[in-house]
């Protein structure tokens, strides 16, 4: 477990707040891929720059990089050797966003671009509501595959999985988890 990645089934399943969690427990730097996707203003880097961006991520021995970012994952997928899934139900994740809303008006999240301050517009709710089924079955075969390539997967389903998982990076080394 030294390179991560941390993915959701949806904005909202905590993959920032478990990517956070993972590189203070462990000591490992922390990656948001939304950090290397928006400028100031939410103005989008090149696909060159953002992938770019990834590889230089992913050339430490240690880390731990959050986010899906699906048609770039090649770039940083074949280097990892653990995953963690989350997997939430679709009314926790829309909760989760509208939260995140309201906390962070007028404020830019730690794991965005500088400059992006919190929003929210139906469009953004109605790809996530939309697309949560697709994506569910996409990212279980993409687990499935994870799993015979010989990579550490974690699908965490609930709130208490999630706590109990990072309760256990406490308690038992790191090869010894399941």
């Amino acid at each position: 477990m030294q390179r991560i990645l941390v993915m959701g089934i949806s904005a909202g399943a905590g993959k920032s707040t478990v990517a956070r969690i993972l590189g203070e427990k462990l000591n490992y730097p922390v990656t948001y891929l939304d950090s290397l996707y928006f400028e100031p203003g939410w103005k989008e880097v090149s696909d060159e720059v953002f992938q770019q961006r990834q590889v230089d991520a992913t050339l430490g021995a240690t880390w731990v990089i959050e986010g899906n970012y699906s048609r770039t994952l090649p770039v940083r997928e074949k280097y990892a050797d653990t995953v963690v899934y989350l997997e939430l139900p679709l009314y926790l994740c829309l909760y989760r966003v509208v939260k995140r809303r309201i906390r962070y008006h007028r404020q830019t999240r730690p794991d965005m671009g500088k400059e992006c301050p919190e929003k929210l517009d139906w469009e953004f709710l109605k790809y996530i509501v939309t697309t949560y089924r697709r994506r569910k079955v996409d990212m279980r075969g993409r687990m499935r595959r994870y799993v015979e390539e010989g990579k550490k997967v974690f699908l965490l389903q609930s709130r208490r999985q999630i706590q109990d998982f990072l309760q256990k990076l406490e308690q038992t080394k790191l090869d010894e988890l399941p």
